[in-house]
């Protein structure tokens, strides 16, 4: 075993931290490029001479974005659609965990029930067939469409499964012997014991279900019921974006598609960069302990 103090030990750490912080200093910058960009004027934008910090300092681009009813509605749909799809998959993910982490002599259709859920993991039914099925049962141009068809992850579903045969049987069979139930044992004993690995599955499932756009421009008919990312794919890359045509000559002059499409940009991504340093903390924890074990 190498001694801590080695000059190899030594090597490795300084080349692995100088690879480390070139990479973090590499994921930081767009981001921190597209927020100075935010705040500097149409001109200095346009020529493109922001790099890191704000050319001719200017709020106009957020003031504008915030009384875009477009992009405040699409913000609203987002915000129903996590607090809704979020709150569905975790009760989904737990009341499926909790059985299927038992052994098969005490849930008798345990290993029919896993290769159900297990084979989805492999084939999927495809596009069109999911659009009909959603048509077919009037979820076409709702919010249902958005939350039903990923009501049930079942990676995170084998993660948290795995994490609740990690915990001692003894907790669970002194339990019973006090008389305690299943939902008892579940969310009394097992939910309390898990904060880690639900911790990690609920930021999958809140990046998850903000990152997402693809299905709300399949399912979703009208621009205005677009959650955000599907309406910022829209105005961003398909450039279906009116707003400029409706600026003054006064605001015009200090706003440019470029400034309006980096304050979109920044405040979609402000609310998954305000959640995650609060749940990365259990994220190695959740995931190495809910790690698939023999």
């Amino acid at each position: 075993m190498t001694p801590n103090n080695s000059p190899s030990r030594i090597v490795f750490l300084v080349f692995n931290y100088t690879w480390l912080t070139i990479v973090a200093c590499l994921c930081l910058f767009p981001i921190v490029n597209v927020l100075a960009i935010s705040f500097s004027s149409a001109s200095a934008a346009t020529a493109g001479k922001v790099t890191l910090w704000p050319v001719d300092f200017t709020t106009n681009a957020y003031e504008y974005v915030m009384r875009n009813d477009a992009f405040v509605k699409a913000l609203i749909v987002s915000i129903k659609r996590v607090v809704l799809g979020v709150s569905l998959q975790m009760l989904l993910i737990v009341l499926l965990a909790y059985p299927l982490s038992k052994e098969a002599n005490k849930f008798r259709f345990r290993t029919s029930y896993v290769w159900y859920f297990y084979i989805t993991i492999l084939f999927g039914g495809g596009l069109i067939p999911t659009y009909m099925t959603l048509q077919k049962t009037g979820l076409i141009d709702t919010i249902g469409a958005l939350i039903i068809p990923s009501a049930v992850p079942v990676f995170s579903v084998v993660i948290l499964l795995n994490f609740f045969r990690g915990l001692p049987k003894e907790l669970e069979e002194a339990a019973f012997m006090d008389g305690a139930g299943h939902f008892t044992i579940l969310f009394k004993i097992f939910i309390p014991l898990s904060k880690a690995a639900l911790a990690t599955l609920l930021l999958f499932s809140i990046v998850g279900h903000w990152n997402s756009w693809f299905d709300g421009l399949i399912y979703i008919n009208r621009p205005e019921n677009y959650p955000l990312q599907s309406y910022l794919q829209s105005v961003v890359i398909m450039g279906n974006d009116t707003a400029l045509t409706a600026l003054d000559d006064e605001m015009l002059a200090t706003l440019s598609d470029r400034t309006l499409h980096a304050a979109q940009i920044f405040l979609g991504a402000l609310p998954i960069l305000l959640i995650y340093p609060f749940l990365q903390r259990y994220f190695m924890q959740g995931i190495v302990l809910g790690s698939v074990k023999e």
